[in-house]
């Protein structure tokens, strides 16, 4: 399409304020959002969450040069018309700048690709930086709905604001005219610091472990599962955060999938001093999957979720652990492996041991080194540890979160377009079902029902096998053994690795 077709890049420079704390109240945990309901013409709209979004056209803030666009078709799948059906369209660069309190915020992206004023979805082709970190690059919002299979995308991400005003660039690809950028809705939450302490454990071999993360690292959030429950909305998350957690059934790995539970009656969530309620939300601790009650089929297979991610980069793992069922209620009742990529990142996983009782939640991090370029698969698998000969033979998860961690040498986030799979004749993972068009996806990675092609796994099967694109890997049902891989393409090796990268804050 020829740029003249293009609509006019509307010079907008959004400035809003967050509100300081109440008194005796940390600015970075303040609860008052920034939302930008991005073309929008009206002053204010809710969606269906209950957040209320300013329209960035009428901002008192804002000088209303332009109208934004509105997109030509709602697909049904859309949760709200807010922020989705309206967009600012971007010919050239273009920055929002926000007065912010210094501190950790989430930023989150809302994109539906379609059609804007007669423009072309493929036409968008762009990148985002924030806060001197490349967020996207060449970012195609088309393309990665249709590898995912999904109507629209939300991308969140965790920055450290380290001044008063945080800048947001949208600027189209180099390399044809009828490029352009595109945004539907922005998002400002401020948080504490929940990413970079405590210190991770290495899950494949590296050193110092635990590995210190600087406080000044960028994340994405990848994955956000409630493990054996169903989803949870933004409204229904701990704190004011309004984070998305997705059902894991998706990425579970073919017929062996355990068995789900909720929290017995008699049983009380109580979060621990260690464990503040905006770590995660009762819904994620009260609902738990576990590998059954039969321990000759659990000693013979592992409880596998296949996660796609990008690859090249470090990921921080968070594991959400809540014995939540009676009998279990005392130690070396039930202990196991956590498995990461065919490496051992804990053994004697006992969840009464670390919470110190039933119904008291505990978390635990690691971390993993990706190689290589474009997609690949991070492989989380559970399996019973007998070596302390515990009662039962089993494993329990309630949630797990996966984060990319940026680069420090490029200070980028960005990965490649997921590619568009190939229509498949016949699916069938052994779990019923693909991802439903109206799931949010936060990860840049492609599906996991368009990036497993071949499965061949059985309830009693010692091996299960993945096959993704031509790339193979296995899990077994023993343990498996520890290869230490190089770090990730950007992390310069400090003394041991990639320890000084993560300590020094005047290393960039």
């Amino acid at each position: 399409m020829a740029n003249s077709t293009l609509l006019p890049c509307l010079l907008l420079l959004a400035i809003v304020s967050l509100a300081p704390a109440a008194s005796g109240v940390d600015a970075s945990t303040d609860p008052r959002p920034i939302r930008l309901n991005c073309g929008a013409s009206s002053a204010s709209a809710t969606d269906s969450d209950g957040r209320s979004w300013d329209g960035d056209a009428v901002s008192k803030l804002s000088p209303p040069t332009g109208a934004g666009v509105t997109a030509s078709y709602q697909d049904p799948s859309l949760p709200s018309p807010v922020p989705y059906m309206t967009a600012r369209v971007f010919a050239s660069s273009h920055t929002y700048t926000f007065l912010v309190s210094p501190g950790r915020v989430f930023l989150r992206l809302y994109f539906y690709p379609s059609g804007y004023g007669g423009l072309s979805a493929s036409d968008a082709l762009f990148g985002v930086t924030a806060g001197g970190v490349t967020l996207l690059r060449d970012f195609n919002a088309s393309q990665t709905a249709l590898a995912l299979n999904a109507a629209y995308l939300v991308r969140e991400f965790s920055l450290n604001v380290t001044s008063p005003t945080l800048d947001l660039t949208f600027a189209p690809s180099p390399g044809a005219p009828s490029h352009y950028a595109f945004v539907n809705g922005i998002e400002i939450v401020p948080t504490p610091d929940m990413l970079t302490v405590p210190a991770p454990s290495f899950a494949n071999g590296g050193s110092p472990d635990p590995m210190p993360i600087r406080a000044d690292t960028a994340f994405q959030t990848m994955h956000r599962l409630n493990v054996g429950g169903g989803a949870v909305s933004p409204a229904d998350d701990s704190g004011p955060f309004y984070r998305a957690w997705d059902s894991d059934y998706p990425y579970l790995l073919g017929a062996a999938v355990g068995v789900t539970y909720g929290k017995d009656s008699n049983v009380t969530v109580r979060y621990p001093p260690s464990v503040p309620p905006y770590v995660a939300p009762e819904g994620v601790y009260a609902t738990a999957r576990s590998m059954g009650p039969d321990a000759a089929i659990n000693l013979n297979y592992n409880l596998t979720w296949v996660l796609p991610v990008d690859a090249g980069f470090y990921y921080l793992l968070r594991f959400h652990f809540c014995e939540i069922q009676y009998p279990i209620t005392k130690v070396n009742q039930r202990s196991f492996f956590i498995y990461i990529n065919n490496h051992t990142a804990q053994a004697q996983m006992d969840v009464i041991v670390w919470g110190r009782g039933i119904g008291v939640p505990v978390y635990t991090d690691y971390l993993v080194v990706t190689t290589g370029s474009g997609q690949t698969d991070l492989w989380v698998a559970l399996h019973p540890d007998i070596s302390s000969r515990p009662e039962y033979y089993d494993a329990i998860l309630n949630g797990i979160e996966v984060f990319k961690l940026q680069t420090y040498g490029g200070n980028s986030l960005a990965g490649d377009n997921p590619p568009i799979p190939e229509k498949q004749q016949v699916e069938d993972r052994g779990i019923g079902g693909s991802r439903r068009k109206s799931a949010v996806s936060v990860a840049v990675g492609g599906a996991a029902a368009g990036g497993l092609l071949v499965v061949l796994i059985g309830c009693l099967c010692s091996c299960a096998v993945c096959r993704r694109g031509n790339k193979t890997a296995s899990v077994v049902a023993c343990e498996p053994e520890a290869v230490l891989q190089q770090p990730a393409h950007g992390l310069k090796p400090g003394p041991t690795k990639s320890s000084a990268l993560f300590t020094s804050a005047q290393d960039k």
